[in-house]
């Protein structure tokens, strides 16, 4: 049910969020938010029309989002991160500025995680940006083939050290 037991660090959080545009981002995704680490992080960082959208397959986290993360701009989805091209336009929204991820790819099938990454591909605006955190480079052939250079960084401060992917759309 979660990619990893512990929660994400805050020092990892910072490192991913701070590849966002903040006066550009108006549709924020965000793919299994757990318990909410990376979730709580952008809604103090977006600007007041932006929205979040986190999508998340396990229903007890769902309950625990929305009791816990009263905001407004936050729609929490209780759907797989391959459903992204019809929970957007079913919420209204076009595109997304930015999707961030890091629902472990290693344990999914190829035909599931070649979906998340195409389809989430497709619903990024241009200069839109897929962030990705892995504990593995196992993502990393899914996310150049569809979406070209990839770039790579590390994050060792993270209870497994992390590796940050960024795709540009």
């Amino acid at each position: 049910m979660v990619g990893w037991i512990l929660p994400s660090s805050r020092t990892l959080v910072d490192e991913v969020v701070r590849r966002i545009d903040w006066h550009r981002a108006r549709v924020i995704v965000e793919y299994g938010p757990g318990m909410g680490a990376f979730t709580s992080v952008l809604l103090k960082r977006m600007r007041p029309e932006a929205k979040l959208v986190a999508m998340e397959t396990s229903e007890d986290f769902c309950h625990f989002l929305n009791s816990s993360l009263r905001d407004e701009r936050l729609r929490v989805i209780h759907e797989s991160a391959a459903e992204i091209d019809t929970v957007l336009p079913r919420l209204g929204y076009a595109k997304a500025d930015y999707v961030i991820s890091g629902i472990p790819f290693r344990p999914l099938s190829h035909r599931l995680r070649d979906a998340i990454v195409r389809k989430t591909h497709a619903v990024l605006q241009p200069q839109g940006r897929f962030l990705v955190y892995q504990f593995t480079s196992h993502a990393l052939p899914y996310l150049r083939n569809v979406f070209g250079q990839v770039s790579r960084d590390f994050e060792l401060l993270n209870i497994l050290p992390a590796q940050l992917f960024c795709c540009a759309r």
